[in-house]
């Protein structure tokens, strides 16, 4: 039997201003994400689309949530594996694409997962080597709950594994 998540979010839109939307331009997209105890996250559109360059847009956060989710399974595989992970850091794009009638679809996302470990052997006594890291990433982006629902390419390009000694000395 499949187990069944569930997920809320509760958004307040704070860009009313005094006029609301009498006219495309005379409103704000500012708005609030909150839910529970966590912090409020201050979203906005992005900024082509009059929204706040300084806040959070719906677009950056599908981005973010991809490598979010990536890094989360890259890290549980790991550990399983007997890599002993210190340092991951990811530089995530995504493109999307406007038709002239202004509908839009992301066209793909990229992840650069930046990963440190520490020992250059795994946990059997082989050596960890580039393509070791890259079937873990394999593994992590076919668990990963976000890549499986968007209906876009998400690619991982990891850059070469970085072992303790050489990132402190970089």
């Amino acid at each position: 039997m499949a187990l069944l998540h569930s997920y809320s979010v509760d958004l307040t839109w704070t860009g009313a201003g005094s006029v609301g939307t009498a006219t495309y331009t005379s409103y704000g997209r500012d708005h609030v994400l909150t839910g529970g105890d966590k912090p409020p996250l201050a979203g906005t559109s992005d900024p082509q689309f009059r929204g706040d360059a300084s806040r959070w847009s719906p677009e950056d956060l599908l981005v973010g949530a991809l490598s979010q989710c990536h890094m989360l399974w890259f890290l549980h595989l790991a550990a399983a594996a007997g890599v002993v992970v210190v340092g991951y850091s990811d530089s995530a794009a995504g493109t999307m694409r406007i038709e002239a009638a202004g509908h839009g679809q992301f066209r793909d996302v990229t992840l650069h997962p930046r990963v440190v470990v520490r020992g250059a052997v795994r946990a059997d006594g082989s050596p960890l080597t580039d393509e070791h890291l890259a079937d873990l990433h394999h593994a992590a982006h076919e668990h990963c709950f976000i890549a499986r629902s968007v209906n876009f390419p998400v690619r991982v390009e990891p850059v070469p594994v970085l072992h303790e000694t050489t990132a402190a000395g970089a």
